[in-house]
C-alpha cells in the first residue's frame, strides 16, 4: 500500500467509536506506512488493534499501546478524541471541566513525550478550549495545533442539499465559523446553490427566511440530532473529516472546510476558533471572512461566548490569568 509517510501517526482514543473508525479510515486513505493505537482502556484497545490486524493490511505496522509516553515517543503526528463523549441531554460545554483537565494532561505529554511533533490535531469537546489547552500546556507554535470544525460547515451542506432536493456537490462554500458549539456563526454569504449566491435565494419561495432559520437550527442542533437518532455522538464523520485535515498538514489532498485555530489579533485574542484556513505542511493560517453585519455580530457573539468557557476555567483555577499563558508557552 503506497501511503503518504512513514512517519508515525498516533491516534488517541483508539478503542472508543471514533478513534477505532479513524484507525481504520486512516489505513484506507494511506496517511502513514506507521500507526500506532493508543487507549488507557487496554481490552477495548487490544481488541480494536485485532480487528485491525485481520484486517490484512499490507505494508504498514500498526502497533498499540496503553502507555502514553511509548504512544507518543518519536510521533511526528497526533490526533486526539481521547476525552469523554457527549450523550444524550448535554451540549458540548458540559463536558468542560472535565475534558478541560484531560487537555492539559494531554497537553503536558506531548511536552514531555513528543517535542518534535509536526502537528496535532484536537476533536474533543469542547474542542475550541480542549485545542486551546492542548496548545497552551504542549507548548507548540499556534500553527500546529488545529480542532475539527469542518462539521458544522458539512451538516450546512447536508441540509441545503436536502431542501434543495440537489447532489450536495452542487451547494459549494458552506461555512459555519466561530465555536463549535450553539453559539457558532451560520454563513450564508458564502455559499451558492448550484452556481447562485444562497443570498439571493433566501426570501424567496425556493427558501423563505423561516426555512433559512429552520436549515441553521438543524446546523446548530446537529449533534445533538445524531445522538437522538443513534443513542451516541457523532463518530464516523469527525473521524474522516479529522484525518482530511491531517492528510493536508501530511502534504496530501487540500483540505476544503474550516478549521480551528488559535487566533489573537485586534478583534479576537487568546481563543481557538473557527476560521477560513490553509492547511499544509508548514501548518495551519487562517484568515477572517467579512461576511455581513449580521453574520459579524453573530461571530461576535460566537467568541464572547467562547471567551466566557476560557474565563470560567481562569476563575475557577483549572488554567492560570491570560498574562501568565507566556511563561507556560512562549510561542503564544
Amino acid at each position: 500500500m503506497k501511503t503518504i509517510t512513514s512517519e508515525k501517526l498516533t491516534i488517541v482514543g483508539a478503542a472508543g467509536m471514533i478513534g477505532s473508525n479513524m484507525a481504520q479510515s486512516a489505513l484506507l486513505m494511506g496517511l502513514s506506512s506507521n500507526i500506532c493505537l493508543y487507549d488507557p482502556y487496554n481490552k477495548g484497545l487490544e481488541g480494536v488493534a485485532e480487528e485491525l490486524l485481520q484486517c490484512g493490511f499490507n505494508d504498514v505496522t500498526i502497533t498499540y499501546t496503553n502507555n502514553i509516553e511509548e504512544a507518543l515517543k518519536g510521533s511526528k503526528y497526533v490526533i486526539t478524541s481521547g476525552g469523554a463523549a457527549r450523550k444524550e441531554g448535554m451540549t458540548r460545554e458540559d463536558l468542560l471541566k472535565g475534558n478541560a483537565e484531560i487537555a492539559i494532561q494531554f497537553g503536558k505529554d506531548l511536552k514531555q513525550y513528543c517535542p518534535d511533533v509536526k502537528h496535532v490535531v484536537v476533536i474533543f469537546n469542547p474542542a475550541d478550549i480542549t485545542g486551546l489547552l492542548v496548545l497552551l500546556y504542549s507548548g507548540l507554535k499556534p500553527s500546529q495545533v488545529t480542532t475539527l470544525a469542518a462539521l458544522d460547515s458539512t451538516r450546512l451542506r447536508n441540509e441545503l442539499a436536502k431542501h434543495f432536493n440537489i447532489h450536495p456537490d452542487k451547494v459549494t462554500n458552506c461555512r459555519t465559523y466561530g465555536g463549535h458549539g450553539e453559539q457558532m456563526a451560520v454563513y450564508s454569504s458564502t455559499a451558492s446553490i448550484d452556481g447562485k449566491p444562497l443570498n439571493d435565494i433566501i426570501g424567496t419561495p425556493k427558501l423563505t427566511h423561516k426555512d433559512w432559520e429552520e436549515i441553521k437550527g438543524k446546523v446548530v442542533q446537529g449533534g445533538k440530532i445524531i445522538i437522538e437518532l443513534r443513542g451516541r455522538s457523532s463518530f464516523q464523520s469527525p473521524a474522516y473529516l479529522s484525518l482530511e485535515m491531517m492528510r493536508a498538514i501530511m502534504g496530501g489532498e487540500k483540505f476544503n472546510w474550516p478549521v480551528g485555530v488559535y487566533v489573537s489579533n485586534n478583534e479576537f485574542s487568546n481563543i481557538m476558533m473557527a476560521m477560513e484556513t490553509k492547511l499544509d505542511k508548514t501548518g495551519v493560517h487562517y484568515h477572517i471572512v467579512e461576511g455581513t453585519n449580521d453574520e459579524r455580530n453573530a461571530l461576535q457573539q460566537s467568541y464572547r461566548h467562547l471567551c466566557n468557557l476560557r474565563d470560567e476555567l481562569i476563575e475557577s483555577g483549572v488554567i492560570p490569568p491570560i498574562k501568565q499563558w507566556r511563561a507556560i508557552n512562549p510561542n503564544l
